[in-house]
């Protein structure tokens, strides 16, 4: 029985890419010449890429190496979206049977891509890339990022730790992500819902080859709390729990305001019976109503079901095209 060599789409969503795509893009060749050498995978193979709304030189430098290369294929989004959408979108486009995701700045070794395939021929449709260490990281970003994995752990949310985006799906997996319609993206928690045979390569990752980060501070608490609300209902039960505790501790303030009202000389008529209550409860109130509107709007932009992204071109070299979409 002859056995067909699978395909092999790379998916790399950019922003703001200009400076470092030129290296990325002869990593990635050279990645996939030396696959196809080694006959691990066929010469249909293609790398896709995704500019999500760049500000700089990125579409034009993408468009360029779609017209050169027959395996690049260049994705315009109409505007900006964010990363998740950019990535999403580069993974509905696809058609190959493995699939690879990886960023832009190379600090994902795609080295590592060939022992995903390894692992893919030994059964598993989705691969794991786990990063071993954080030296290259600051000590605070090093310190919040392995506080959230712990954090999510804690609150029911199953996630591989230290894995980000970098990842190989079979095909048959890729379908059935692609079968979660939810417009509030946590793709790295999604993919676990999928289950399928899975392994985890491991690596170090590497310093950003050029440019800047595109997740500062705000972006990553944003992108943490979306992950939080998305996969779990924890922080509505601690309302409960706050509610619980807060009433009791009102209680004991109660007494306490009594007692010393009616068995002191102490008190100071009105200020203790009135301001402390009054604060705390007040405090714990705006907390929760806090909670409760951020999972309440995540209903009201679910029950919108607006596009995810819109692709406004298309440009693979085979079709000798562009395609307007």
């Amino acid at each position: 029985m002859t056995i067909q060599t699978p395909s092999l789409a790379i998916v790399v969503p950019c922003y703001n890419e200009e400076e470092v795509f030129p290296k990325t893009l002869a990593s990635l060749q050279n990645l996939l010449d030396k696959l196809e050498r080694e006959n691990k995978i066929s010469n249909s193979s293609k790398i896709y890429f995704v500019d999500d709304g760049s500000k700089d030189s990125t579409w034009s430098l993408l468009k360029l190496a779609a017209e050169e290369y027959p395996n690049v294929v260049a994705i315009k989004l109409s505007r900006n979206k964010g990363h998740q959408n950019a990535l999403y979108a580069g993974l509905c486009t696809t058609e190959e049977d493995l699939i690879v995701s990886i960023d832009a700045d190379l600090q994902d070794d795609p080295a590592n891509i060939e022992h995903m395939v390894d692992e893919f021929y030994q059964g598993n449709d989705v691969v794991y890339g786990v990063r071993s260490e954080r030296t290259t990281d600051t000590f605070f970003k090093r310190f919040t990022a392995e506080g959230y994995y712990h954090l999510m752990r804690k609150m029911g949310v199953d996630l591989i730790f230290n894995h980000a985006d970098f990842r190989l799906m079979s095909r048959r997996a890729l379908d059935a992500l692609l079968q979660y319609e939810e417009s509030n993206l946590f793709l790295r928690g999604i993919v676990r819902e999928v289950g399928f045979p899975s392994a985890v390569v491991e690596y170090e990752r590497q310093a950003r080859e050029a440019g800047e980060s595109k997740y500062p501070l705000r972006k990553m608490l944003s992108f943490a709390w979306n992950g939080i609300t998305a996969f779990s209902a924890v922080p509505l039960r601690a309302i409960t729990v706050i509610g619980l505790l807060s009433s009791l501790f009102s209680l004991f303030i109660i007494a306490w305001v009594l007692v010393t009202r009616l068995f002191t000389d102490d008190a100071i008529p009105g200020w203790a019976s009135i301001l402390l209550p009054l604060l705390f409860i007040g405090s714990v109130q705006l907390l929760c109503l806090g909670v409760i509107g951020e999972y309440i709007s995540k209903l009201y932009t679910e029950s919108k079901r607006r596009p995810k992204y819109h692709i406004s071109n298309i440009i693979r070299k085979a079709d000798d095209v562009s395609n307007e979409q």
